[in-house]
């Protein structure tokens, strides 16, 4: 058992420096193959959370500028009332991702209710780790 856990934290240990790694320089242009993987991951883990309803953990991918000004009842509220999409969701998928001025724009079409919406994520990097700033939707659209 101490085994599986020391591998554990072995893992997790190795992801985080290889996110660490990954952002320690933020050029803009076209996010690098390593970087779209992270931030996929990272936004894919929110998603998965948010459709659990597990309030806690998908806004721990939150940054910290967002946790800050947002407590989580008020962002368990804001995804309730704005962005039933995720919670309901059938799928996603990753779009365009792109830096400018230290911050990640990932594209991601949100499959739900035979509609697609797609959500322009912003993110930034503080210490190396990756944070959900902010999601806004477009108008949905019906699926062909």
């Amino acid at each position: 058992m101490s085994r599986i856990i020391a591998v554990c934290a072995m893992v997790f240990l190795l992801s985080g420096c290889s996110q660490k790694a990954a952002f320690e320089e933020l050029a803009d242009g076209v996010c690098t193959s390593a970087q779209e993987k992270l931030v996929a991951a990272h936004i894919s883990s929110q998603i998965d959370a948010i459709a659990k309803e597990d309030w806690k953990l998908a806004y721990s991918y939150a940054s910290p500028v967002f946790r800050s000004n947002v407590e989580i009842d008020q962002f368990a509220y804001i995804i309730g009332a704005q962005y039933g999409m995720l919670i309901d969701n059938q799928g996603y998928e990753f779009n365009g991702c792109t830096i400018a001025n230290q911050k990640i724009t990932q594209q991601v079409a949100v499959t739900s209710n035979s509609s697609v919406t797609d959500l322009t994520y912003i993110l930034s990097v503080q210490k190396g780790l990756l944070g959900v700033d902010s999601a806004t939707a477009s108008e949905a659209k019906l699926e062909a």
